[in-house]
């Protein structure tokens, strides 16, 4: 057998795993070029969850992540993870989306793109092939894994579910057949088995992609390596471990010796663990509470980048120290939906749903009576919709039912329903309502993926102006009063920030900061988002009156789709909340007038707020 090549993933996948994505541009730029000459296949650095991040937290664009690092990096591949017909987004978008965001990635810089689809439904990863194809880059076609491919009581997702997929993606001109089995569920002697029988029958490159949640992974490439897997995705060990992928050094040392020696020179290594294990201390808040190898993965599924998010979130919504309820829900929530493959953005319904059913004392033996008046999260309404693609066997039609409403539910593939997306219009909206001159197609392609998010970046760029350049402490946690940092602007010229006092709070929750800019004070007035003073007491709801509108979740207000006056409908939506990503349509539970409206756009609202106030119909 040929020498096996290796993917790094720290980049993308390693960070987003260990530290909830947050790892900025401006702290991989130092050290990176030392990559260059290693020898690896590919570098996993754009895709994913990196896209809305960069936007989302970070205050960056990932367009300009991709075209730095290009700068510093010419020689290896570039890889990225594109989800299909949901590009790097969570939901489908139309078709010429999609194609237009392939043709631009592949323009600024990416070499290999690993296209999957979250439910493994072909349908939905033709097109993006296809196009990628079209481009000359490389296509890896990659199957998602659960379940345990040994395990003779599961009878969904066998060796020959597999077998049979990677064959019809072979036959659609994939390059590479790749298995991205992102909850690191995949256990040695399965892999090996698995790989066996893939290279049995097709001649495609196997690439295999897992994580080290259990403990497994460095003897699950292993048992890889000898069944003939052609690459496997690794991390550098400060990196590695855990939820982010098994470690590189591990394996590197692993196979010396062996034809499968993939002959990476290890030398400068040491520098770059040792610059990520101090770079990881900046990102303690980031880190999920998994500190040691937990074998329960195989029994809760969780994948590794979705585990240091879930947490975060569900603490968000109010379960702060009920962490172990929402993981024992996750396993029952995948059991409601229909024992899915879990991977964005199917990962999100079961982590949104296990989330929901916590808040709501809901049950596996409930779920369908009680969800009767409830408004679920609009991820569950998407897949129960048909909306991200059709799962093998079908979605459960009892849970569809209380889900949908009566809504009715589509078979075909989403992105060829939805119409094309007016890239003219977009670029119109960014001009006139956002202030930009020339928009880019890059600037409207972002836009169509995530409008909300890239109005809020480029409005928060207008008010505080570029913030990626700041050392990442200080924009995560700010600075103590007598404390400096210098921001370097432009080449060689730098500024010197040191806070040296906070105002106290003013009655409309405004303090003065001052600062010492290069020597010169400075004032500036900032809102104080923590400040009560002058904060209401939340009226509740009376979740059981059905002319009482309560907030099923705590969050922000992003959409009022009624007024007052308005005559509704049961089970017509009235108000969209979002938290952490979540989105969930709060819908009427009875007929009925709009008497009161209690919160407008924007408003924070807590656990079961009175949103909205009914009247009966005469």
């Amino acid at each position: 057998m040929n020498k096996i090549k290796i993917m790094e993933t720290c980049l993308r996948d390693g960070h987003q795993s260990l530290m909830a994505t947050r790892m900025t541009t401006a702290e991989m730029l130092p050290i990176i070029e030392k990559l260059d000459s290693v020898g690896y296949h590919s570098l996993e650095m754009w895709g994913g969850a990196t896209f809305d991040v960069a936007y989302r937290f970070l205050k960056e664009s990932p367009w300009t992540r991709l075209h730095r690092l290009r700068e510093v990096i010419p020689s290896i591949n570039f890889q990225m993870l594109l989800r299909a017909s949901n590009g790097v987004g969570y939901k489908n978008y139309p078709d010429n989306v999609i194609a237009e965001f392939i043709k631009e990635s592949a323009k600024s810089g990416i070499d290999v793109f690993r296209i999957f689809d979250s439910l493994n439904w072909t349908e939905n990863m033709k097109q993006s092939m296809a196009t990628a194809q079209e481009t000359g880059k490389i296509v890896e076609a990659a199957m998602c894994y659960t379940g345990d491919v040994l395990d003779p009581d599961k009878t969904k997702y066998t060796i020959d579910y597999y077998v049979d997929m990677a064959r019809e993606l072979e036959a659609a001109g994939s390059d590479i057949i790749g298995i991205k089995d992102m909850a690191g569920l995949l256990k040695p002697y399965a892999a090996y088995e698995l790989i066996k029988a893939l290279k049995e029958n097709i001649k495609a490159p196997i690439h295999l992609h897992t994580h080290d949640t259990s403990g497994n992974g460095v003897a699950t490439l292993l048992m890889a390596s000898q069944a003939g897997v052609d690459i496997v995705d690794a991390a550098l060990e400060s990196m590695a471990g855990i939820t982010s992928q098994p470690s590189l050094n591990a394996i590197i040392e692993g196979l010396k010796f062996t034809d499968r020696d993939p002959h990476i020179d290890m030398f400068g290594y040491n520098e770059l663990g040792k610059y990520y294990r101090d770079l990881r201390k900046i990102y303690y808040k980031f880190e999920s509470d998994l500190t040691n190898s937990n074998a329960e993965i195989y029994d809760f599924e969780i994948p590794g980048g979705q585990y240091t998010n879930l947490k975060p979130q569900a603490d968000a919504l109010g379960l702060v120290n009920r962490f172990e309820e929402v993981k024992e829900n996750y396993k029952v929530a995948n059991r409601v939906v229909g024992d899915i493959i879990k991977v964005t953005p199917s990962s999100k319904v079961v982590g949104d749903l296990a989330i929901f059913m916590t808040k709501n004392n809901l049950t596996e033996e409930n779920i369908l009576e009680e969800g009767k008046n409830l408004s679920f999260p609009d991820s569950l309404v998407d897949y129960c919709k048909g909306m991200i693609g059709q799962p093998a066997g079908g979605v459960p039609k009892g849970l569809q039912e209380v889900v949908l409403k009566g809504e009715p539910a589509i078979t075909a593939r989403p992105g060829s329903l939805l119409p094309p997306e007016d890239f003219d219009a977009i670029k119109e909206h960014i001009k006139n309502d956002l202030g930009i001159e020339n928009p880019t197609q890059r600037q409207a392609l972002s836009y169509a993926l995530y409008p909300k998010v890239f109005d809020d970046y480029v409005n928060h760029v207008k008010d505080f102006n570029d913030v990626s350049e700041l050392e990442s402490d200080v924009f995560f946690y700010g600075l103590n009063i007598g404390q400096e940092c210098e921001v370097e602007i432009e080449e060689g010229k730098n500024l010197t920030i040191k806070l040296v006092d906070i105002g106290e709070p003013k009655e409309d929750g405004m303090r003065t900061l001052t600062f010492e800019l290069n020597g010169m004070l400075r004032d500036v007035d900032i809102k104080d988002n923590n400040y009560t003073g002058l904060i209401k007491s939340v009226e509740k709801a009376d979740m059981n009156d059905p002319y009482q509108i309560g907030a099923s979740i705590p969050g922000k207000v992003v959409k009022l789709l009624v007024k007052k006056g308005d005559e509704v409908e049961v089970n017509q939506p009235l108000i969209v909340i979002e938290a952490m990503k979540m989105e969930t349509n709060i819908v009427a539970k009875s007929a009925g007038v709009i008497n009161d409206i209690k919160v407008a756009v924007n408003d924070m609202v807590v656990d079961k707020q009175l949103l909205i106030q009914l009247d009966p119909i005469d």
